[in-house]
């Protein structure tokens, strides 16, 4: 039976592929007050300049490509059960390789129909182009919403992530600093026993649980750490000469 690794992923992440992280030391996202840009009494004052701000994210996101980290752990999916739970709205999962990817906090390429929730589009597909407008109307006359979990709605996916978690056989934090709920609240949803490591830079300042591993360091190399860990294991893994020549 292949080992179940669980990755729960945070900005930190696509931070090295250049996304930023968007909120600042000053609490503000390029300028804007949360509340502004991302919720739904934002929405309802001012869909322009949210539409902006999720227009310019987007534009952002598509000049950037997936990093080690993305791909080491779409690579992993070749010898083992691999499942990415994520809060970052980009698509960099998905195209470094990854298949099961849970988005917490929705989709940065995607719109949702205000008139029905299980009406959900690609940017592609609405507009014939992942960077344009969201402006057009859909069939019922209604614009487009993006396909994000706001401030202040709640996380539809987050009983399948808590289900995800119990069943991991191994729990690997990446880019993340565990304060925003109630994703954070994952960590304490993983089995007694079952290892669990936290990649990120400042993960030594964090408080967290006596039986972590720490790697203290960017998501790249942390994820190379990781796999040096693997690789100690009884599991037979496929060589990275192998992973070059596949891709």
């Amino acid at each position: 039976m292949k080992m179940r690794l669980v990755f729960f992923t945070g900005s930190g992440i696509s931070a090295e592929s250049g996304i930023p992280t968007f909120r600042g030391a000053d609490g503000l996202w390029e300028g804007h007050r949360v509340e502004d840009v991302a919720s739904p009494e934002a929405w309802m004052k001012d869909p322009q300049l949210v539409t902006q701000f999720y227009n310019e994210r987007r534009k952002n996101c598509l000049m950037s490509q997936p990093n080690e980290a993305h791909l080491i752990i779409s690579r992993l999916a070749r010898d083992c059960e691999v499942q990415v739970i994520t809060q970052n709205v980009d698509d960099l999962h998905e195209r470094a390789g990854s298949k099961n990817v849970l988005h917490l906090h929705g989709e940065l390429m995607k719109m949702r129909s205000q008139a029905d929730d299980l009406e959900i589009k690609t940017a592609q597909e609405i507009f014939g182009s992942p960077s344009a407008n969201l402006e057009v109307p859909c069939p019922n006359g209604m614009p487009w919403r993006p396909h994000i979990v706001w401030f202040g709605e709640e996380v539809p996916m987050m009983n399948e992530a808590m289900r995800i978690v119990s069943e991991a056989d191994c729990l690997v934090i990446i880019g993340t600093s565990l304060v925003v709920y109630p994703a954070a609240s994952l960590i304490h949803f993983v089995q007694k026993d079952i290892p669990v490591f936290i990649i990120d830079p400042i993960a030594a300042e964090l408080r967290l649980p006596s039986n972590f591993q720490i790697f203290d360091t960017g998501a790249s190399e942390g994820m190379q750490y990781f796999y040096d860990w693997l690789k100690k294991s009884n599991i037979e893994f496929t060589s990275e000469e192998d992973w070059n020549e596949n891709e």
